[in-house]
């Protein structure tokens, strides 16, 4: 259940402490960077699902606890979670290549294997865009540079197929939960507001300091959100999760989402997980806000008359 959970939290740490980190390579001045690696260690669990998709699997020696897709990944050597790699464990493994993001976490963990002679890839996967970036700076340090560009073009053709499917949807306030106890929510300045906004919908909470802010009851219904979507705790127990969902979102009778049936739990790993599977994230949010398929604007509506 942590695992899961931990999918939206690590970006959550992530964007307190990297604001101006960029994809790197850490290397010492004393090796010779290697093109093509052969024995790569994962730190992350999107950044496991990327080396699969670029056919690196028969490299990838070992990763961390939480990296659970493709099924595959359950078979390789663990060396801790995301939130606590276990430096012991990666040295053992012998890598030539460890690739990390840049959380606080990792960082520590990155810097002492770059001081202990390891080849290190700190990699910042915030937004969508550095997730193009970070499939390409993978490409570059593993030499398998046109598989990463097929792969950016691939997921960007989805990603654009399916966001001109919905840019003229009616535009819903769409309500992303972090966590219901207390509430918290994401912001405008995050990733899942990228998502909501592909997909026709509009974040129903405005600007605010905090990426992933509390709020208050007050705020909650003041914000009128029409849609709530709360990633679950873990893949398990779903459907278990969504009567919870429900049960828990009846305090608050007179918020749109919850008169109108309108809340859904849904698969934290799909949606959360910055990497390969984006589209399925995007297609997830889209049968929520739109489970009937995209209503058109009224073209006749004030706003729109030209």
């Amino acid at each position: 259940m942590i695992i899961a959970f931990a999918s939206l939290a690590v970006f959550i740490c992530i964007s307190q402490y990297s604001n101006k980190t960029q994809n790197k390579v850490l290397k010492p001045n004393s090796i010779d960077f290697p093109k093509r690696p052969n024995r790569i260690v994962s730190l992350a669990p999107n950044l496991t699902e990327i080396l699969f998709a670029l056919g690196l699997d028969k490299k990838i020696i070992a990763v961390s606890s939480d990296s659970d897709f493709p099924p595959e990944a359950a078979n390789k050597k663990k060396i801790g979670t995301f939130w606590q790699p276990n430096t012991e464990a990666i040295i053992a493994a012998k890598p030539d290549l460890v690739i990390t993001l840049s959380s606080e976490q990792q960082k520590a963990v990155a810097n002492s294997l770059q001081r202990l002679g390891y080849t290190v890839s700190v990699l910042k996967i915030e937004k969508i865009d550095d997730l193009w970036s970070a499939i390409q700076a993978i490409g570059t340090v593993t030499g398998c540079k046109r598989k990463a560009n097929e792969l950016v073009e691939y997921l960007k053709n989805q990603v654009n197929e399916l966001k001109n499917k919905y840019s003229f949807a009616n535009k819903l306030k769409v309500l992303w939960v972090v966590q219901p106890e207390p509430l918290r929510v994401a912001g405008r300045n995050t990733f899942v507001n990228e998502l909501i906004d592909m997909m026709g919908g509009e974040n129903a909470v405005g600007s605010t300091i905090a990426q992933y802010p509390q709020i208050g009851s007050e705020e909650l219904l003041v914000c009128g959100a029409e849609v709530v979507i709360q990633a679950a705790m873990s893949e398990a127990n779903i459907h278990q999760q969504q009567k919870a969902a429900e049960a828990f979102w009846m305090r608050y009778p007179n918020l749109p989402a919850v008169k109108n049936n309108r809340i859904y739990v849904v698969n934290p790993d799909i949606v959360l997980r910055l990497g390969p599977r984006l589209p399925q994230g995007l297609k997830t949010i889209a049968n929520c806000l739109h489970p009937t398929g995209p209503v058109k604007r009224d073209t006749n509506s004030a706003w729109n008359i030209r």
